[in-house]
């Protein structure tokens, strides 16, 4: 368990966080969503010191992340940025193995390690031996993964991850986040700027406003059905109706029922038995696509 206590965060004058405090469950995804000036950045490096609280404290399993050196604690913490900071002049193995290099853990058995996290993040093992130029976006993001990984984390930090890839690769990464935490029951903190990222990956989503303060959290479900004020609303879109689904028939092979926001665009395929919308199967560990507009249609 993560438990922010009081925390606050100055930049000079500048109050980037203030008066913090949040309690983030083991073995779950946590996403803290908010715009720019939102300290959720702030917030995450704050986990693995990569940032110092100015006052108020981080513990990490009752233990002040203070009182522990910062090397220290980034080798047993996972983070997964939005570069994906690959060293270049190194290869895709050996980027891998960095941090179980590190540790002592010898050659061998730092790139076996390597290679089997590269089957986990979905990347084939022919691109072991090439260099991270080499590699598409997605593909040194998913090396980045699983660099994070080796170490066998109990935390994972992911600061806006995918943000700089195309929305297909992108959608595909956000598949696999799911599925490695469900493989791994990493307890995942997820940063980003996007709600719908944040709906479909969140078990539990934080809403931020300026300063890092708290306007919303709990699952997607319960901000979609009620949220806490008109900043959320706007935020989620249910102001604008954004989130009202309709059903349009599509005559191709057969004919496809699919799902049609308020501006007309396509958001997805109903596939539930009987061509009906599946209402309430999302669980936190099944959460897909499909299933997002499932609930986006209950709100």
């Amino acid at each position: 368990m993560i438990e922010f206590r009081n925390v606050t965060k100055r930049f000079g004058d500048e109050i980037a966080v203030d008066d913090f405090s949040l309690v983030i469950p083991p073995r779950q995804v946590t996403v803290l969503v908010g715009s720019s000036g939102s300290g959720k950045t702030t917030l995450l490096r704050m986990i693995n010191r990569m940032v110092d609280p100015t006052s108020g404290t981080v513990e990490i399993d009752g233990e002040d992340v203070a009182t522990v050196s910062p090397v220290a604690l980034r080798r047993r913490i996972g983070y997964v940025m939005q570069s994906s900071g690959l060293l270049p002049h190194r290869r895709v193995i050996d980027n891998v193995a960095t941090v179980p290099r590190l540790t002592g853990v010898p050659r061998e058995q730092a790139h076996a390690r390597a290679l089997e996290l590269m089957d986990v993040v979905g990347l084939d093992r022919g691109f072991a031996q090439r260099y991270p130029a080499e590699l598409s976006g997605g593909q040194q993001q998913r090396v980045g993964v699983a660099r994070a990984l080796a170490v066998k984390p109990n935390i994972l930090l992911m600061d806006e991850p995918f943000g700089a890839v195309d929305p297909i690769v992108r959608a595909e990464l956000q598949q696999e986040v799911l599925r490695i935490q469900d493989q791994t029951e990493t307890t995942i903190v997820f940063v980003t700027h996007d709600i719908d990222e944040a709906f479909l990956l969140g078990d539990q989503v934080v809403i931020l406003a300026q300063g890092g303060r708290i306007v919303q959290r709990g699952t997607p479900e319960e901000i979609l059905a009620a949220p806490a004020d008109d900043f959320v609303a706007a935020f989620v879109g249910a102001d604008r109706g954004k989130r009202r689904l309709t059903v349009s028939t599509h005559s191709g092979q057969g004919e496809d029922k699919v799902l049609v926001d308020a501006g007309g665009y396509p958001v997805g395929v109903i596939a539930a038995p009987g061509g009906k919308l599946a209402v309430g199967d999302a669980s936190p560990k099944s959460r897909s696509i499909s299933n997002k507009t499932d609930q986006a249609g209950d709100a």
